[in-house]
C-alpha cells in the first residue's frame, strides 16, 4: 500500500471514529458529548429548525432535541467522500425513534490531534415515527 493509500485510510478511520463517538454521545442523551464533536467554530444547519453557530449554540439544540425524548440514533446507506487532505464529507440516512431524515453533508476534518471534529453539518428531519 502507498503512503498516499495509507494516509486516507487513516483519516477516514479518524472521521468514522468520530462519528462513533457523537453516535455514542446522543445514544447516552450527552448533548455536551454530541457538541465535543464540533469544531469550536462549526455551522450546522437542522432542516426545518434553522442554523446554529459555535459549539455552545449545537449544544443547546442537542440538549433540547434529548429533553424532548428523541433518542438511538442508527445511520444507514452512509457514504464516505474524500474532501480535502484532511477530511472525508459524510451522506447518509438516519433515523431515531421519533423521527427520521438525511443527513445531506457533513464535513468531517481531521486535527493535527489526530482527532476528526466536524466542520459543518446539514441534516434534515424528514418526518416522525
Amino acid at each position: 500500500m502507498n503512503e498516499s493509500k495509507k494516509t486516507d485510510n487513516i483519516i477516514l478511520e479518524a472521521c468514522k471514529k468520530g462519528i462513533s463517538d457523537w453516535t455514542t454521545a446522543f445514544n447516552n442523551q450527552d448533548a455536551l458529548g454530541c457538541a465535543m464533536q464540533y469544531q469550536e467554530n462549526c455551522i450546522m444547519t437542522a432542516r426545518p429548525f434553522g442554523v446554529f453557530e459555535g459549539r455552545d449554540a449545537i449544544q443547546a439544540f442537542w440538549q433540547d432535541i434529548i429533553d424532548k425524548g428523541f433518542d438511538t440514533v442508527d445511520y444507514t446507506e452512509v457514504d464516505w467522500q474524500p474532501e480535502g487532505e484532511n477530511g472525508y464529507t459524510l451522506t447518509s440516512r438516519w433515523t431515531m425513534n421519533k423521527a427520521f431524515g438525511v443527513v445531506h453533508n457533513e464535513l468531517w476534518i481531521v486535527g493535527e490531534d489526530g482527532l476528526a471534529k466536524l466542520a459543518s453539518d446539514e441534516f434534515e428531519i424528514q418526518g416522525e415515527r
